[in-house]
C-alpha cells in the first residue's frame, strides 16, 4: 500500500486493543498457540473485523465518536452508546450509519488488494490487516458483507417467529465465519461448507442461550416465539431474576436442539488433518462445552451466565480430534 494514498488529515484512530482482547472471552479459541504465526495473524485479522462489526452493531465501541470520524459516519448521539434497554431511534440511526461506513471501508480493503499502491487504503486500523489476507487467499466480499448485514438486522429485528427464521439469521451472523476459516485453510468444498454451517449456527444458538438475560436487557430475544408459546413462557418470565420451571424446560429443549445441530456438523473435523483438525475440534468442543455449562446450571440462564469449563473444553477437544467428530 502506498503511503501517498492516505488522506492528508486522518482523524485519530480508535484503540483496537479492547476489541481484540475480547478473543479471550469467546467459547472457543480464536487463534490458538499451536497454529503457525502467519495463520494466527490471518485469523485475528478476520476476528478483528467481525468483532469491530459486532461492537458497532451492539453499541459497544470503546470510542464511537472517534470511529465515526475515522470512517466518515454520522456523529453519535449525545446519550452513551452502551446504554441499558433498547437503543433510541437516534442510536439506531447512528449504528446503521456506522455499519454503512464499515461496508465502504470493506470496499476499500478489496480495492486495495486488487490495486495495491493505487486505491485508497482502508481507514480503520482493524480493516488494514485484511488487505494482505484477502490478496493471499483470494477471499471474496460475500462473507464479510453478511456479517455486516447481520448487524443491520439486529437494528430492526428483535424477535424471531420460528426456528427457521432464527437459522436464517445465523446464516448471516455465524456461518460466514466458518466459511472464512475454510477459505483461509484452502479446504473449501460444498460438503465441508454445509458441515461448517451447521457447527457455526449451533455455536450461535449456544451463545444466545448463554446470553438470554443480557440480550433481553438490550431489547432482543433470540428464542423463537413459537417455542415461547409452546412452553408457556412470557417475556416477563425471561425478565425474572431466575428461571421458573417453564423457562428451564424451554432452555433444555433449545439446548438439545443446538446439540443435535452440532452433532450434524461435527464430522467436519474428520475431513481434515493436522493443525486444522485440532483447530476445528476446538471450535466444536467450545460449542459442546457451552451447552454443557447451560445444562450444568440447571438451565437457569437468568440467574447468571453459564460459562464453559476450560478443562472440560480441552478434554472434549481432544476426544473430537481423536474421533474426527
Amino acid at each position: 500500500m502506498s503511503a501517498s494514498a492516505q488522506p492528508s488529515e486522518t482523524p485519530r484512530s480508535p484503540s483496537t486493543g479492547r476489541t481484540l482482547e475480547k478473543a479471550g472471552a469467546e467459547n472457543f479459541p480464536v487463534a490458538p498457540f499451536f497454529l503457525p504465526a502467519a495463520w494466527r495473524d490471518d485469523l485475528m485479522a478476520v476476528y478483528g473485523f467481525a468483532r469491530l462489526v459486532d461492537d458497532s452493531g451492539d453499541g459497544d465501541l470503546a470510542d464511537p465518536g472517534a470511529t465515526a470520524a475515522l470512517l466518515g459516519a454520522s456523529e453519535p448521539p449525545v446519550t452513551p452508546s452502551a446504554q441499558s434497554g433498547p437503543p433510541s431511534a437516534e442510536e439506531t440511526a447512528f449504528r446503521l450509519s456506522l455499519l454503512d461506513a464499515l461496508e465502504r471501508d470493506l470496499d476499500r480493503v478489496f480495492e486495495a488488494a486488487l490495486h495495491p499502491g493505487e486505491a485508497e487504503p482502508p481507514r480503520h486500523p482493524l480493516m488494514a490487516p485484511l488487505v494482505p489476507v484477502v490478496d493471499r487467499h483470494g477471499l471474496t466480499p460475500e462473507p464479510f458483507r453478511r456479517l455486516i448485514e447481520a448487524n443491520r438486522v439486529d437494528q430492526t429485528t428483535t424477535r424471531y417467529a420460528t426456528y427457521e427464521d432464527l437459522i436464517g439469521y445465523c446464516t448471516l451472523s455465524a456461518d460466514p465465519v466458518g466459511r472464512l476459516v475454510l477459505a483461509l485453510a484452502g479446504v473449501t468444498t460444498p460438503e465441508r461448507t454445509a458441515l461448517s454451517d451447521a457447527i457455526c449456527s449451533a455455536l450461535q444458538i449456544a451463545e444466545h442461550l448463554q446470553d438470554v438475560a443480557e440480550d433481553l436487557a438490550h431489547g432482543r430475544i433470540y428464542l423463537p416465539q413459537e417455542d415461547l408459546e409452546r412452553f408457556g413462557v412470557s417475556e416477563e418470565d425471561l425478565a425474572a431474576p431466575s428461571a421458573n420451571g417453564a423457562v428451564r424446560e424451554l432452555i433444555a429443549f433449545e439446548t438439545e436442539r443446538a446439540r443435535t445441530l452440532l452433532d450434524r456438523g461435527a464430522p467436519l473435523v474428520g475431513t481434515v488433518r493436522g493443525r486444522l483438525r485440532l483447530l476445528l475440534a476446538g471450535f466444536t468442543a467450545g460449542g459442546y462445552a457451552a451447552l454443557a455449562a447451560v445444562e450444568g446450571a440447571g438451565y437457569d440462564v437468568l440467574a447468571r451466565q453459564a460459562k464453559p469449563d476450560k478443562r472440560r473444553l480441552a478434554a472434549k477437544a481432544a476426544a473430537i480430534f481423536a474421533k474426527g467428530r
